[in-house]
C-alpha cells in the first residue's frame, strides 16, 4: 500500500499544526508512524510534550523533517533542523516540542517502546475518531473509544474524548458518567471541561463538574 503526504488528511491538532494519521490510514500495528505539518509560518509543528502523559506511549521517538526547517526544543535546548534531519529522543521524561520556520513544514515520527510488543498510544483513539466526528458519525466514533478504554481501562484521555463524543451524540447521562471518571482520574480534565465547547449541551446539568 502507498500514500503520499498530499493525499492524507490532516486532523486538526491543538495550535496551528495539523496532524496526518499516517499509521491509521495505512494500517500499521507493528510501530507508531504518524506526521506532523505547521499550518502557519512560525507556528507549531511539534506540540510541546513529553511520553509520561495519561495519552502518551512511553514511547522512544525518531523525528524526521521531510519538508521545510523546523527548531526542536529538548528540555530547553533548540537543535536547529532543516529538511532532511532526524532528530531522536529515547527518553520518555523529555520534554521536546518544534516550531515550523516556514508554513508546510512536515515532520515524519516514529515510536516505540523498547522490548515491547507495540500498542498505539491512548491519545491516538482521538485521532481514528476525529472523521468520524467530522462525517456526522460520532456514534462510529464512540466505538473507538470504546475499545480503546478496553485497551487501557480507566485511562482519563480516553474517558474524557469519549464523554466528549457521547455529549455531542446526545448521550448526556453516559457523557455525564464517563466525565466524572475521567476527572476522579486526573484533576486536570475538571478545567478542559469548563471551556470545552463539546460539553455545552450538558453543561447546565447540574452533574456537571463544578469549576
Amino acid at each position: 500500500m502507498t500514500a503520499h503526504l498530499d493525499e492524507i488528511s490532516p486532523v486538526a491538532g491543538a495550535g496551528e499544526l495539523g496532524i496526518l494519521p499516517v499509521r491509521v490510514r495505512l494500517g500499521i500495528e507493528s510501530f507508531g508512524v504518524n506526521a506532523y505539518t505547521a499550518l502557519a509560518h512560525g507556528g507549531r509543528v511539534i506540540e510541546e510534550h513529553d511520553e509520561l502523559g495519561t495519552g502518551a506511549g512511553r514511547h522512544e521517538e525518531l523525528y524526521f523533517v521531510a519538508r521545510g526547517h523546523a527548531v526542536f526544543t529538548l528540555d530547553g535546548e533548540d537543535v536547529d533542523a532543516p529538511a532532511g534531519t532526524f532528530v531522536f529522543v529515547s527518553d520518555p521524561k523529555v520534554r521536546r516540542g518544534a516550531i515550523g520556520l516556514g508554513e508546510g513544514t512536515t515532520v515524519l515520527v516514529v515510536g516505540g517502546v523498547p522490548g515491547k510488543a507495540f500498542r498505539a498510544s491512548p491519545w491516538e483513539a482521538w485521532l481514528e475518531a476525529s472523521p468520524h466526528l467530522e462525517a456526522g458519525e460520532p456514534e462510529r466514533g464512540i466505538e473507538i473509544f470504546e475499545r480503546t478504554l478496553a485497551a487501557y481501562p480507566g485511562n482519563p484521555n480516553v474517558l474524557y474524548n469519549l464523554a466528549c463524543f457521547e455529549a455531542l451524540a446526545g448521550r448526556a447521562d453516559d457523557a455525564l458518567d464517563h466525565l466524572a471518571e475521567a476527572v476522579e482520574a486526573d484533576p486536570r480534565t475538571r478545567e478542559w471541561a469548563q471551556t470545552d465547547a463539546d460539553f455545552d449541551a450538558i453543561r447546565s446539568d447540574p452533574r456537571f463538574p463544578p469549576a
